[in-house]
């Protein structure tokens, strides 16, 4: 399973912004962008003058790094956004917010998408009572996901529920919280998104 292996908090600085990638920690000081709110490497501090196409490539960048997706994957995503009808930016984000690992992590059944990314992959999820350990799976309106009877004492799971009482399900998303089992009630729309993402520079950018 490919992923992404080096320091997290540095994607975090290089987009200027907290991506919320390592749970917890991106609430307490400790947190990166709080200590050193400038780009990583020898010239992070420079002001830079971004070109448009800077612009489009940083914000395709940032959405990648947000949903912990990879290139092959991302362009494979966009490619589907297209081929559906309707508006190919509002396509890709209701694909990305869909992927089984963000379900699992706007449930609050993980503090991170990677989290939500490894739980999956341990095989520790149901959707629609059958295990699947495939975080790309396309959740579907109407499924239920729900963390499998073996795993309902698993210390990180319990940990990242506790956390994420206070972050609340959107509306898409329907939640049984003592039964640890959620269900996608319909569709998200650009409008459940809330994510400060502007696809249509994404748009732009496979466009060239």
């Amino acid at each position: 399973m490919a992923r992404f292996r080096n320091a997290v908090c540095r994607l975090c600085r290089r987009e200027g912004m907290k991506l919320f990638l390592k749970g917890e920690r991106c609430f307490k000081p400790s947190c990166a962008i709080e200590k050193r709110n400038y780009a990583p490497g020898q010239h992070g501090q420079r002001r830079q003058k971004i070109q448009a196409y800077g612009v489009q490539l940083r914000e395709k960048q940032k959405t990648k790094r947000i949903y912990g997706v990879l290139e092959r994957q991302f362009r494979r995503h966009f490619g589907e956004a297209e081929r559906q009808r309707g508006i190919t930016g509002e396509n890709l984000l209701s694909i990305l917010e869909r992927r089984l690992d963000n379900v699992v992590y706007k449930l609050g059944f993980a503090s991170s998408r990677a989290q939500a990314r490894q739980i999956v992959a341990h095989g520790h999820v149901l959707v629609n009572d059958r295990r699947v350990d495939v975080p790309s799976f396309d959740v579907r309106a109407g499924v239920s996901v729900a963390i499998k009877e073996g795993s309902r004492k698993n210390p990180v799971i319990l940990a990242a529920i506790e956390q994420a009482r206070s972050r609340g399900v959107p509306r898409w998303l329907s939640l049984d919280a003592e039964g640890l089992r959620g269900t996608v009630s319909s569709v998200p729309t650009r409008e459940d998104i809330s994510l400060p993402i502007q696809e249509q520079l994404i748009v732009e950018l496979y466009s060239k």
